[in-house]
């Protein structure tokens, strides 16, 4: 694997445990806001993120390539509404797609057929990923002011959990 391949690799591994901490600065909003079940969702998904970079970091050693940790900025953990932190995680997970993108084109060039096959799941993750996130905020623009089903959504989240796929 070329170097910039490798470099690459290890920037989206920083990227996805960077995600888990906008997350968890999302859940943290959730929750000083009393709502457990939304705090609960945006814990899971940090999971998930966590998971996500974990992978990167073994591929990365299976393939005898050094694994080099950076720091980052901190998350925004703030938001007027759970709509908007919802809408700032989609714009996020939209991000994660462009660089997996980059780095699925990065391999493509370099004819690394054994990344190439790897990143295969994280595209796959990235649809599922948009479409959750996309579909949440269309259930909470829908329900707007509505609080019963606000709650009833919170509710739902709450019951929320992360099982690693198996491979």
């Amino acid at each position: 694997m070329k170097e910039p391949l490798t470099s690459s690799l290890n920037e989206q591994m920083n990227f996805e445990f960077y995600s888990a901490h906008v997350y968890m600065a999302i859940a943290g909003y959730c929750s000083a806001e009393s709502l457990d079940g939304f705090a609960n969702f945006f814990i899971v998904q940090a999971e998930e993120e966590r998971f996500h970079a974990m992978k990167i970091y073994k591929y990365l050693n299976d393939r005898g390539k050094r694994v080099e940790f950076t720091g980052f900025d901190a998350p925004n953990n703030s938001y007027n509404s759970v709509l908007e932190a919802f809408e700032h995680a989609y714009e996020h997970e939209q991000e994660v797609t462009r660089r997996i993108y980059h780095l699925s084109d990065l391999a493509m060039n370099d004819r690394e057929h054994a990344t190439i096959q790897f990143l295969k799941w994280f595209i796959d993750e990235q649809v599922e990923e948009e479409a959750m996130f996309d579909s949440i905020i269309n259930k909470l623009k829908r329900i707007d002011k509505d609080s019963n089903a606000f709650f009833m959504l919170d509710t739902e989240f709450s019951q929320r959990t992360f099982t690693a796929p198996t491979e």
